[in-house]
């Protein structure tokens, strides 16, 4: 099996469970927030939506840069308003994400690629491995906050990995 196949697999399974937590999201809720240094609901459901991006970039680039020296323009990233946007922009990534695996052959993932910020290296490690780490359990970690703001405001939490309180 090739390691596209595998990622793929087990990336579109996640995908199915964010997209399951994030049509949860109510709009009148965007605004809120636990705690003073938390994210907003709107902005972790956003920043989770986004995360599939990671994806394309790490296949079809060697290295990314979050400050670029010399002062260029930092990475930027759509902020939805609504809870329409936040889907639609989670569909779009996702898509994305899954044309470029598709498309990475051979031992394309087994290569390295480098996090930089303002040109000094952050990490190097195998496209598989920030796939795995940087994409898929980033994106299971801020679902999980994402579903304790759900839980604190209310909202029926998804069954994911089996049944939660909500669901059965």
């Amino acid at each position: 099996m090739q390691h596209n196949t595998q990622l793929l697999a087990e990336f579109r399974q996640e995908a199915a469970k964010t997209r399951k937590t994030l049509e949860r999201v109510a709009d009148e809720k965007l605004n809120w927030r636990p705690h003073p240094k938390s994210y907003t609901m709107g902005e972790l459901a956003t920043h989770i939506a986004n995360l599939p991006g990671w994806t394309a970039i790490t296949i079809n680039q060697d290295e990314f840069d979050l400050a670029p020296p010399g002062g260029g323009a930092p990475p930027r990233t759509v902020a939805a308003k609504s809870r329409e946007e936040i889907l639609e922009l989670f569909d779009t990534k996702v898509a994305e994400a899954a044309a470029a695996l598709e498309a990475a052959k051979g031992d394309a993932l087994l290569q390295p690629w480098t996090l930089l910020s303002g040109g000094e290296a952050v990490f190097t490690l195998p496209k598989a491995a920030v796939l795995r780490n940087f994409v898929l359990n980033h994106s299971i970690h801020h679902r999980a906050q994402l579903c304790v703001y759900l839980r604190l405001n209310d909202i029926p939490v998804p069954a994911l990995y089996g049944p939660s309180a909500d669901e059965s």
